[in-house]
């Protein structure tokens, strides 16, 4: 497999391994890669039999590089020629029950690729002269790759119990690579998911952002909800799971619905926070739901609700309390509004405010209502669908003419007070106010004449006269 190793740091890994009688090999994802044919992995994990610290060391002296080393960890990495190189001793590990901290031994290569996740992680290529490229896979990888199965090298639910985390990596690799995962993983997932809450929520949140980011985000959460992993990771994605019947009508089952949109949104964008709104943008309905004898079920102000419940829940999984969060928050709260432009007719008033609220945000707010269209009735779709793009239009010719996106009021706050020699008072809020929404309703352009005159004016009818003016 030596055209596998190409790069020019493995053969002068390979002359310093045989110049200090040093056993190496290149293992785990960068190998699993190359046998799939997958893109360029630029992580590289170097398996030395003795000390990894020691060896990465000379080799950045040959190399001239800088070499930063963990001795914590046992690992050193360097960078060179665009791969970010990791070095490791073999080791052997031992676990204790109420913790996923192992107690490390050396090791050998069999006891390393015995304490690794999975088969398609386990393989190796010696980096050494006289075995350069050969494949040392001691659990059959290559057959899994080609079966497309996620299974553990040794006994499922000791791999499990020992690191809880490889639950979740188990659906992460099935998830990204478009792998099944082992019958006798997932029963080992389903009797030891408790597990997981030993695990940091930061390490959680990490392996289920790549879930998320994968091309088809719903196969992994799918997965996480049948072994029970979601219940404790994410329960209130959990509670939006099931259909009640009454009188003979029921809702749609708002999880696989979720499901849908996400997957739909995935298609459009591999922005993870735009996936991250479709995941959250009916997380309110279980707790909105009400059934009404006359129109059936109804989850009235659950985008109002569902907003206000994003940074809690983000907290809860240790996501960013930032903009990130905000622009999540946003599109939750926003969206059902173009749904509702596209069944009515569109006023250029409603499409201006929806302008002025989303902001930069909202061309991301559409593309997130076009992937919340998940009917099966074509005619329906097709309908809805055919109504978006005369809102996009719509939306384009008004924020052309109108200038609303991130909007700043022509006359501000600080304006109105300099020409009435007010201090700040509920006058002043009354006049901006008026002047926005003259302005969303399209009663004044977006210009500052036009709205220095209608402040004039409505401070007229408030029996506030001017005592300075302002330069137009």
């Amino acid at each position: 497999m030596t055209e596998h190793l190409q790069h020019p740091i493995f053969p002068i890994i390979r002359d310093l391994a045989d110049k200090t009688k040093t056993e190496c090999y290149v293992i785990g994802g960068y190998v699993r890669d190359r046998i799939m044919e997958r893109p360029f992995n630029t992580d590289v994990d170097i398996l030395v039999i003795g000390s990894g610290t020691e060896f990465a060391t000379q080799l950045g002296e040959i190399l001239h590089t800088k070499v930063a080393v963990y001795k914590s960890f046992g690992t050193a990495m360097l960078v060179y020629d665009g791969l970010d190189v990791e070095f490791v001793g073999a080791r052997k590990e031992s676990y204790r029950r109420d913790s996923r901290k192992p107690i490390v031994e050396d090791g050998t290569l069999e006891d390393d690729q015995n304490r690794r996740d999975f088969t398609i992680n386990a393989m190796a290529y010696s980096l050494n002269a006289e075995t350069y490229g050969q494949l040392v896979d001691p659990f059959n990888g290559v057959d899994d790759i080609l079966h497309r199965i996620v299974r553990t090298p040794l006994e499922a639910e000791e791999t499990f119990s020992d690191d809880p985390l490889r639950m979740m990596r188990a659906i992460r690799f099935a998830t990204q690579l478009n792998f099944k995962i082992d019958i006798k993983a997932i029963d080992a997932i389903v009797k030891t998911k408790d597990r997981i809450r030993i695990i940091s929520k930061e390490r959680i949140a990490d392996e289920l952002n790549k879930i998320i980011l994968a091309p088809k985000p719903s196969v992994g959460f799918k997965y996480l909800f049948d072994t029970g992993l979601l219940q404790y990771i994410f329960p209130a994605m959990c509670d939006l799971h099931g259909v009640d019947v009454i009188d003979g009508r029921g809702h749609k089952d708002n999880f696989y619905h979720t499901l849908e949109v996400l997957d739909n949104v995935a298609a459009l964008s591999d922005d993870l926070w735009l996936r991250w709104a479709a995941i959250m943008h009916d997380i309110a309905k279980p707790a909105t739901k009400r059934f009404d004898k006359k129109i059936g079920w109804t989850f009235h102000g659950h985008e109002d609700k569902g907003a206000r419940m994003v940074p809690k829940l983000f907290a809860d999984l240790k996501l960013p309390l930032n903009e990130k969060m905000k622009f999540v928050q946003k599109l939750v709260l926003l969206h059902l509004r173009p749904i509702v432009l596209a069944q009515d007719i569109v006023t250029d008033s409603a499409v201006r405010r929806l302008l002025f609220e989303a902001g930069d945000d909202i061309d991301a707010l559409m593309m997130l209502c076009h992937a919340d269209v998940t009917t099966k009735n074509e005619y329906k779709k097709k309908k809805y669908r055919d109504n978006f793009e005369l809102v996009k239009q719509k939306l384009q010719d008004v924020e052309e003419r109108d200038h609303l996106r991130n909007w700043q009021p022509p006359v501000s706050g600080e304006d109105i007070m300099h020409v009435f020699n007010l201090k700040p008072c509920r006058e002043v809020g009354v006049i901006k106010n008026a002047i926005r929404e003259a302005i969303l309703e399209g009663d004044i352009p977006n210009e500052r004449d036009a709205a220095y005159q209608f402040m004039i004016e409505k401070a007229q009818a408030m029996n506030l006269k001017p005592k300075q003016t302002l330069s137009l």
